[in-house]
């Protein structure tokens, strides 16, 4: 971990108890699920421009962030993250690349582009792992590093079939990569980092659809009653698995997030390939199947790992 005198310590999911707890696990499962059939609820918003869908993501997000904190008696993290400019300016940083985040996602469902999305979210751990060694120092194993290097493999033949780089992958790798890592920085809860990150984009989200309302150019308010709810629901989709995921993570051990997190990316793919019917020709199919080699390979010293502090346990 690194020692940086200038950097608070980070914050990492611990949890509650030694082992995996049913509820636990509920929590993480209902939010991975949620977050796998939301490709559908960005489809159905599809017309409207990703920029104004962020913005009312970030708008309707705040009361269910704040009633949430309000609800568990945290809001006096808030305010004293308010008063630390360091606080802030950490806080800055996660907001910007979680809303760029959002704004790539939301453009890629609604551009036809839901198997890019899958594709980011399955690199996204190995990205990690790289992020680990060469940030933190961390120590990367053998089977690590061949999980890796099968993920750029599959990088390489998708640029060969395509003659470009998949951007869309890569970017939401990036950006959820990065948002990852420095969130681990942000000294204060998960819950109370998501309330300061929408709080920080509330002032340019709400002058953004104040501007599109006032000179009729949003879908906002102009008469398409679905458009309405759909745009107000923003807020529950994007806050609420964030804040059940929260719950979940700190009732699971790392082990169990680790596997759990395929979920939704798996999800995606489905939805993608069966619902939306994006085509998936053969070289995509075997770069698929090089990520979820990789991501076998990545699972592996976790699962090993589990099985030994079982056995010690027992």
């Amino acid at each position: 971990m690194n020692e940086n005198p200038s950097l608070p310590r980070p914050v990492l999911p611990t949890p509650e108890m030694n082992g995996d707890s049913r509820s636990g696990f509920l929590f993480a499962l209902t939010a991975y699920l949620l977050w796998g059939f939301l490709p559908i609820y960005m489809k159905a918003l599809a017309h409207v421009p990703p920029v104004e869908v962020i913005a009312h993501r970030v708008f309707w997000s705040v009361p269910v962030a704040l009633a949430v904190l309000w609800v568990l008696r945290r809001t006096g993290d808030l305010r004293a993250a308010f008063r630390s400019p360091r606080v802030l300016a950490m806080g800055a940083v996660t907001a910007a690349l979680i809303s760029v985040n959002w704004g790539i996602y939301v453009w890629a469902i609604g551009s036809g582009r839901a198997l890019d999305a899958a594709l980011g979210y399955y690199i996204n751990p190995l990205f990690s792992i790289f992020l680990g060694a060469v940030l933190l120092r961390e120590r990367m194993g053998r089977v690590q590093a061949a999980a890796i290097a099968l993920a750029v493999v599959a990088v390489g033949v998708l640029t060969w079939e395509s003659g470009k780089l998949p951007m869309v992958a890569l970017a939401l790798t990036l950006t959820w990569g990065f948002y990852a890592f420095f969130k681990k920085w942000l000294p204060i809860g998960p819950n109370q980092g998501f309330a300061l990150e929408v709080l920080i984009l509330l002032p340019p989200a709400l002058v953004y659809i104040v501007w599109l309302w006032a000179g009729g150019t949003g879908n906002f308010l102009q008469g398409a009653g679905w458009d309405d709810a759909l745009l107000i629901g923003t807020g529950l989709v994007t806050a609420g698995p964030l804040m059940i995921y929260a719950n979940g993570a700190k009732r699971l051990t790392l082990s169990t997030i680790a596997i759990m997190q395929y979920i939704a990316p798996t999800m995606i793919f489905l939805t993608a390939v069966f619902v939306f019917n994006e085509p998936f020709s053969q070289t995509k199919l075997f770069a698929f199947s090089l990520i979820w080699a990789a991501l076998v390979l990545y699972s592996l010293p976790i699962l090993a790992a589990r099985v030994r502090a079982r056995a010690q346990a027992g």
